[in-house]
């Protein structure tokens, strides 16, 4: 039963048409998560329409729009098993107004796959997404050089492309030796379940059984308490119940607690997960809990839950480190766009551009510039235009990661890297 194994969110991730769905698809086909005849009449819708390649990309897109476009949009969570995991892909479009999905995949995701196509080799968005992705916390990575067929299996191809994507993931900050690179064809199959003759030079594992090599995230249990609120019920007779995830800490019935920035103490009277009674909850874990002392609308999305001894931190102000990813014109002081951190939504100013960096080496390239533009690294000091809750990358990851958002799109993603307290009490 998959509930007895551990679970790992998965997100693949790469340049549009490099065959991230396809290998979604092929996964859950040799992993019997997708039954044959499903492939089989996807295969025949396809051929019909004329795109009989893309019936393993189908099992993903079973959106009406994207079979019609051929393009990815949504991020469709499937599952399968293997031996050792019960895996949730978290399928990142590829596609540049996707990027957006891309930084809500990627940032729930525990590892990642990057699919890049032998013949094309690194994209723009290919660099994009190893850069997001080392942002966003993924550290585990293995990197899939798909359709290997159209270079007919060629082993000097294959280490071409290798080669560029140790240097990309380098400058980012993997380490190379330890990502494993496997020459795949998912229209074939070739190299997901086990490996075949097509690639007598590789000496490596097939893509499934090396996804049993990543490692077990950890639950952060010993960090204080930190649940971001997604909402809070009024329920007659029984009081307010707040509901959000455990991100880090563990909630004990009886235990006293703290809800910021609404400065709001309380008792956790009782905690609840699938309509049962749970005497403790741990990160990963979506819950309910009734709270002693708060009434209604003192607590809403957004709020951050923590120990009344280590409560949440309120930010004046604090300094990030962001990456923009598209902005039409410039970022430059006084812009104000909303910040998407954990469940708030909070309009923020940047009030210093401190430094732009190397993205590729981290150094900085230059002291307080005018303005970014898309494609810049850079330190920033932000000011929320109303309390906020941020914690420190380094203490708490889960709380210290953002994306920045406007006029319906994407335009950085960032970390914090300090912050400077507000006194609220």
């Amino acid at each position: 039963m998959a509930a007895d194994k551990p679970h790992m969110n998965l997100a693949v991730i790469g340049h549009i048409d490099h065959g991230k769905s396809t290998t979604v698809g092929r996964m859950m086909f040799e992993t019997g998560a997708v039954p044959a005849h499903i492939i089989e009449a996807y295969r025949k819708e396809a051929e019909s329409k004329g795109k009989a390649t893309f019936e393993f990309a189908w099992v993903m897109d079973n959106l009406k729009e994207e079979r019609e476009r051929g393009i990815t949009i949504d991020i469709a969570h499937k599952r399968f098993d293997t031996p050792k995991y019960y895996y949730t892909v978290v399928d990142c479009p590829g596609h540049r107004d996707f990027v957006k999905n891309m930084i809500t995949g990627a940032s729930q995701a525990d590892a990642a796959i990057l699919v890049v196509a032998a013949a094309d080799g690194v994209m723009e968005q290919t660099k994009e997404h190893v850069f997001l992705s080392r942002t966003l916390g993924i550290t585990q990575l293995i990197v899939a050089i798909n359709k290997m067929d159209a270079v007919k299996y060629d082993e000097k191809r294959f280490n071409e492309v290798k080669k560029d994507l140790s240097d990309l993931v380098k400058m980012v900050g993997y380490k190379p030796e330890e990502i494993m690179f496997i020459p795949i064809s998912s229209l074939n199959g070739v190299n997901i379940k086990t490996v075949g003759p097509e690639t007598p030079w590789y000496k490596g594992m097939a893509l499934i059984p090396a996804l049993d090599t990543f490692k077990e995230p950890q639950k952060p249990t010993d960090k204080p308490l930190r649940v971001p609120i997604q909402d809070a019920y009024s329920i007659s007779g029984i009081g307010t119940v707040p509901v959000g995830r455990v991100e880090t800490g563990i909630m004990k019935k009886g235990m006293k607690i703290a809800f910021m920035p609404a400065n709001k103490d309380g008792e956790v009277k009782s905690i609840e997960m699938h309509h049962e009674e749970i005497p403790q909850a741990v990160p990963g874990d979506n819950i309910g809990f009734n709270v002693r002392g708060i009434g209604k609308g003192d607590v809403r999305r957004g709020d951050v839950c923590g120990p009344i001894e280590a409560p949440p931190t309120v930010a004046e102000d604090f300094t990030a480190q962001i990456v923009v990813l598209q902005h039409p014109s410039a970022i430059t002081v006084g812009y104000t766009p909303v910040f998407h951190c954990h469940t708030t939504q909070t309009a923020c100013t940047f009030i210093e551009l401190q430094k732009k960096l190397d993205p590729r080496s981290g150094q900085t390239k230059e002291e307080n510039p005018t303005f970014l533009k898309t494609g810049d690294a850079a330190i920033v000091k932000i000011k929320p235009s109303k309390p906020m809750v941020i914690e420190n990358v380094k203490e708490l990851p889960q709380l210290g990661r953002f994306a920045i958002r406007d006029m319906g799109s994407t335009i950085a993603a960032g970390m914090c890297i300090a912050i400077n307290k507000k006194q609220m009490r």
